[in-house]
């Protein structure tokens, strides 16, 4: 089966004459006259009106996306959005010296919760920067533990994070 170029029109069954504006490994995205845009499989039974010349990429401008957020994610030190829990949204936090001449630091918690947050995030890519690297594998393995106790010591900020799934974890066992 030959893939329809962007600009092919046909007639469909169901939802009349349209234009395939789009073409995805699995469907034609076609914006139809009657019934507006409308994905529809490439195996879709329909009339070919008249075919538009040129080749097809089969892969669309989402799986391209989604492809270049995960390797940035992966190997980049940009941070995806971590929710706070909501207990401590809008809070502070507040240092405050023994000595009372002295007046208390105040952070807002979301600040300070963002800069845990980056420590993280450049934590792991540090962690896939050596895992790549051509360290030999008692190298990593040293370099490695030393990531994983510096999990451990942050740990005790796990109570800011509204997901397990973003937390800070240790040596476990022991």
């Amino acid at each position: 089966m030959k893939l329809l170029g962007i600009g092919s029109r046909i007639n469909h069954a169901e939802y009349g004459k349209g234009v395939v504006t789009n073409v995805t490994s699995q469907h034609y995205w076609v914006t139809f006259i009657e019934n507006g845009l409308e994905t529809i499989d490439l195996d879709s039974n329909f009339e070919v009106i008249e075919a538009a010349d040129g080749d097809v990429d089969a892969v669309s401008f989402f799986d391209v996306e989604s492809s270049l957020v995960n390797i940035l994610k992966k190997w980049s030190d940009a941070s995806e959005v971590v929710p706070i829990a909501d207990k401590y949204k809008g809070g502070k936090l507040i240092l405050e010296p023994a000595d009372t001449n002295l007046k208390p630091y105040e952070l807002p918690i979301d600040t300070f919760f963002h800069k845990i947050t980056m420590v993280r995030d450049r934590l792991r890519v540090m962690e896939q920067r050596i895992n790549a690297s051509d360290l030999d594998e008692q190298g990593k393995i040293d370099l490695q533990q030393y990531i994983t106790r510096i999990y451990g010591s942050l740990t005790s900020f796990n109570i800011l994070f509204k997901s397990d799934s973003h937390r800070f974890v240790g040596q476990k066992g022991g």
